[in-house]
Parts: C-alpha cells; structure tokens; sequence
C-alpha cells in the first residue's frame, strides 16, 4: 500500500480526514499534504463575511464542525461561527499567536510569541494547560540581507510565521525559536521529549511513518523517530555565510508517496527519499526563496516564491516543470488544492484562484486595504513599487520597506476551503470568509 493512502487512512482513523470535519490543523492533515475536500468557488460570488481583530493575522484558520479558529497578533486566539462571522470566544496570550492551531479530541493547541503553548478547551477557550519552551525569538544574523552596519545582529523581519502543532496518537509536536523541536503529551502538557537543532525552528513539523519531518533555520532539515525523539536522518541545505540570506528552512514540509517535499531559502525545493534523506531532485528557483510549504495532488507539486513572484507546478517524480505563472508580487502563503482548483495569498495583498491544470487565474481578490493603496505601495499592476520602497538599506530603511509593504493587507495566512467557502487571514487585521 503506498505511504499516501496509509496517511489519508490513518488521518481519516483519528479524526482529520480532508472533509469539514478533518480540517483541523495547518495543511489539511498531519503529512502536510495542503489537500482540501470540495466543493470550492471557482468564481467569486461575495464576501460572506470578514471579522476584525486588532492586529495583523499571518497564521491560518482551521476549522471543526462549523467553528473557525486562529490566531491573531494582537495576542488572541478566536473562535467564530463559519457560518456568520459571529465571535464565540477569545482567549488572551501574552504575545503575537503566528501558529495556525491545531484541534484534537475538544482541544485547541497553539504556540505564541511569549515562549508558551498552550491547550485550551475547544467549546470555551478556557486554558486547560500551557507550557514554557526556552522562549521565543526571530532568526537573527550579522549583516542580514547586506543591510547595515554589517556587524550588527539583526532580526529577519521576513521570519513572520511561529511553527504549527500537528497532533498525532496523543502526542503534540512543535517547534520553538528556542531551536528546539518538542514532543508533549497531548493531555497533560508533559515533556515527552525535545530534540535540539541549531537555530531557531518555526517551520511547521509533518508527520508521516512514525516520524517527524522539519527543517531549521540551521540550515538542516531533520527526520526524528516520533516516540524516542531520535534523530533518524539530517539533509544539509544551502549556506550563506556572508549575508545570511540563503540560508534556512523557513517552509515546512509535505509528505507523498515516501518522498518529503519542501522548500529553502537557497532558492531550491527538495523532494528528499522519507526513509534515508537521499536527495530525489531539486528545482532551482534561482536565488529566490521558497517560503510556502508545497501542495502535493495526483502527481504534481504546487508552490510558489517569494523575489521571483512565481507560482509553479512540478511534476512530484522528477521535479520537472510544468506550469509558471507571473504572481506579480512575493508568495508566502501555501497553496491550498481543491479538486480543479488552487488558492494561494499573496504579498500584494490578494488572494487567487487558479485552474489546477493550467495555472491560469479563474480570479482574485484584493483586500480593501490593496484597493486604498496608501502611499503608492503597488503599481497599477500590483507590483510593488521598488524604488519607492527600497530607498536605504541603512538603519530603519529596509523595516520601513516591510511596514509599507505590509500596509497593503498582505495575504500570508493560507487558504482554509470548507464547504464551499475560503477562509483567510491578512495583514488588514481581518478574517476573510469568501464564496
């Protein structure tokens, strides 16, 4: 029986098949597989509804029964009814909640940037137990992206998601900017184990086989045995000892068909052999990263890039290409596959539908805030407008670059599809819910 079967089998057992119901953690299921149950608008109706919060939202929403959940950066993780956009209930944290969470047996589970996790009742919100990791931090390096002065530490702004919990046989799994990945038990928040990497971990780990995929910010990606929290295998990504910028995995990894796909901030995508870390192929992005955690369907592998602004599809066995399409801005949203059709945000402040066959766009969406376009972020093509943004590389210059950027309601969250409707988050402090 081949290994994606024995996943939808195994998700589908313990209550995360791909319909409404199993939707419930980042990607669709615990292999990451960014794969959604239908139906899905293939053309744009309305805004259902969208529900304010009071800050940017990055992390994506999951859903269980009728009920979306997410985090927000202004500290929050909300409930709301997917039908009305009503809230149900909020539980405060004491720092941005960047995780999309996960739900398992009436409990929600997600990680925020005051160094806990946290396990709260899925009917009320209210904390059943949290857990203090070393604490949370950004990827940081000395002359990042050659900005200056080239011996200051700088913190990557562009390091914008905390890892996302899978849940799997009463065990939760994560990763911290401590540069430890952890294992707890699912009831009680206790330690089952903690595997050191050498950087910062907020890469989303997968499950598949017994074990745990991920990639660090140390440039390893990491397959670790999932009851002993031993290493299994490591594979070496690129390096960028200079200015730090090809470095990392930022993008957490799909598992198919004993192959494990995922993306680097050397500007390649992998498709590494599950059981020995063997490097099957690699596609050559050429300098610009891949942040979004890669779809796999029937096939094909869907993903996109950040500089280049391209969304591609590769064929899964041999890394061949066979759609590129012009994105017009960054891509650090994971594509969302449904049936004939793909959803994916992007930086620009829009969400897209693309046919799944051809790559071609059926529609989109900009948030208001992309519409407004405050200070000529976006040229009329929705571009941005580089020599307007990138004015200095010197002291705030490149943060200033960001804020603008980001004004536009960048879409970074990925794409939930549930009975006909696409959930999102943007950077407009809004969730979205589009049919």
């Amino acid at each position: 029986m081949k290994l994606s079967l024995l996943v939808v089998l195994f998700v589908d057992l313990c209550g995360f098949g791909l319909g409404a119901h199993g939707q419930a953690m980042f990607r669709g299921n615990p292999a990451h597989t960014g794969v959604y149950s239908g139906p899905a608008p293939r053309q744009f109706h309305r805004v259902k509804w969208k529900f304010p919060t009071g800050n940017r939202i990055v992390a994506s929403p999951v859903i269980e029964g009728r009920t979306i959940f997410f985090g927000s950066d202004d500290g929050n993780v909300y409930a709301v009814d997917s039908e009305t956009g009503r809230q149900i209930w909020k539980t405060k944290t004491r720092g941005p909640v960047s995780a999309t969470p996960a739900i398992a047996n009436g409990t929600l589970y997600v990680g925020s940037y005051d160094g806990n996790f946290y396990a709260l009742n899925l009917e009320t919100g209210a904390l059943k137990w949290k857990f203090a990791t070393g604490g949370e931090r950004r990827f940081e390096a000395k002359g990042l992206h050659g900005w200056q002065p080239k011996n200051q530490t700088i913190a990557d702004p562009f390091d914008i998601f905390l890892s996302s919990p899978v849940v799997v046989d009463g065990a939760v799994y994560f990763g911290s900017g401590d540069g430890y990945v952890y294992c707890l038990d699912a009831n009680t928040g206790q330690l089952n184990w903690k595997f050191k990497t050498g950087d910062v971990v907020h890469a989303s780990p997968a499950f598949a086989d017994n074990t745990i995929f991920v990639g660090s910010w140390d440039s390893y990606f990491y397959a670790i045995d999932a009851k002993s929290g031993k290493e299994k295998w490591r594979f070496h990504g690129g390096e960028d000892a200079l200015i730090h910028n090809q470095v990392g995995f930022q993008s957490s990894p799909a598992i198919m068909d004993g192959v494990v796909y995922t993306g680097c901030r050397d500007a390649q995508l992998y498709a590494l052999d599950a059981a020995s870390g063997k490097e099957k192929w690699r596609f050559d992005n050429q300098l610009s990263w891949v942040i979004t955690s890669p779809a796999v369907l029937d096939g094909k592998v869907y993903f996109a890039t950040s500089d280049s602004a391209l969304y591609h599809v590769a064929e899964a066995a041999t890394g061949k290409s066979l759609v590129k399409e012009d994105g017009r801005a960054y891509m650090f949203s994971s594509p969302a596959v449904v049936n004939d059709t793909v959803f994916i945000g992007v930086f620009n402040g829009t969400l897209v539908a693309r046919d799944a066959a051809t790559g071609k766009v059926l529609w989109d969406f900009q948030t208001d805030a992309s519409k407004e376009n405050k200070g000529w972020v976006l040229t009329a093509e929705r571009r941005f407008n580089g020599p307007l943004l990138f004015f200095d590389n010197w002291k705030e210059g490149p943060l200033i670059a960001q804020d603008r950027q980001i004004s536009v309601g960048s879409v970074f969250s990925s794409p939930l599809v549930a009975n006909g409707t696409v959930y999102f988050g943007s950077t407009d402090s809004f969730l979205y819910a589009i049919d």
